[in-house]
């Protein structure tokens, strides 16, 4: 499964150049609840292709209809938003006092699609700056705290990256239900093993099985600002090995599976590597949010949830960074 930037994003590249207009419908902003975040994306085709998704199908509909009616324009840039009112809201399904703001584009300016899907393909991070007047787009590297949209008066910046990844050390029960529920998260999930023995139990299909030592994993799959570590084998010998690289690496969330107690004499033995302070305090033990979890399923629910809330944070704390346009167009 790739990202969903990059898939939308060949699809479009596909269709333009088989001949079709193509519109590439983009969340601009949202207020209180809605089913997708600034960013989300899909791509309308001519004969009412779509792939992509920015709600829970409804407004999708509703694209589909307006450019099968001829009311999205072939050449000019379009603002819609949806949920204004109570009726638009049971319309197109929006969740109680949601707001959803789009951007809608005629493409008819191609040249970003491949450096951008490049990019992305490279596990680089990259930036569209879309000018309102010419509808023309600049492309560059994004800052690593750049929000995903942010609007100016002349124009609007989209930054696209690559899938999320989370690689966990040990193809035990919890590992599996976690890759199972991650998989479903759009996370590309890795799993070192060493062990032949639980090798052979590991299902294909909720993850992709490195079969080499936990510190090969993760200096082989070099950790960047879109990976998430976590050991959960119990065993320090493989668990330690992971988190000595892991820790000094670029990822951005490392955890391991134990009680406080056991994490403390975790943190005492890496202390006696060369890790620093501060590369030890990057460590989330035990890993998860405390919902008083005791069974496999139940870990695998608390280690995803506090990924889900790291991961809503910081999209908010980015998101704040953003100028929002003058008026909605």
């Amino acid at each position: 499964m790739q990202s969903t930037d990059i898939t939308v994003l060949n699809r479009v590249k596909e269709w333009l150049s088989a001949g079709h207009t193509v519109w590439l419908a983009t969340v601009l902003s949202t207020y209180g609840s809605s089913p997708r975040q600034p960013g989300a994306m899909c791509a309308i085709r001519d004969d009412g292709a779509l792939v992509g998704s920015i709600s829970g199908g409804c407004i999708e509909e509703d694209l589909l209809e307006k450019a099968q009616s001829g009311q999205l324009s072939n050449q000019v840039l379009s603002f819609l938003t949806y949920g204004e009112s109570i009726n638009d809201r049971d319309r197109f399904r929006l969740p109680c006092g949601g707001t959803l703001r789009l951007c809608v584009e005629a493409l008819t300016d191609s040249s970003w699609l491949s450096p951008v899907i490049n990019a992305i393909a490279n596990r680089q991070t990259i930036k569209r700056s879309l000018s309102l007047a010419s509808q023309t787009s600049f492309i560059e590297p994004a800052k690593r705290a750049e929000a995903a949209i942010s609007e100016q008066a002349d124009n609007i910046a989209f930054v696209y990256g690559p899938r999320h990844r989370l690689l966990l050390i040990g193809a035990g029960e919890t590992a599996s239900y976690l890759a199972s529920m991650a998989t479903a998260l759009d996370y590309q999930v890795l799993v070192a093993e060493p062990r032949e023995e639980m090798q052979s139990s590991w299902q294909s299909k909720d993850g992709e099985l490195l079969k080499m030592m936990p510190d090969d994993a993760v200096v082989k799959i070099q950790p960047d600002c879109h990976t998430s570590i976590i050991t959960l084998t119990h065993d320090p010998k493989l668990d330690d090995m992971a988190l000595l690289e892991a820790l000094k690496s670029d990822a951005e969330y490392i955890g391991a599976l134990g009680s406080s107690r056991t994490n403390a004499k975790r943190r005492e033995r890496l202390a006696l590597f060369d890790l620093t302070p501060a590369q030890i305090a990057r460590l989330h033990g035990p890993v998860g949010l405390d919902i008083g979890s005791k069974t496999p399923a139940e870990i695998a629910v608390s280690i995803l949830a506090e990924l889900i809330q790291l991961k809503q944070a910081k999209t908010l704390a980015k998101a704040s960074s953003g100028i929002r346009a003058v008026g909605n167009g």
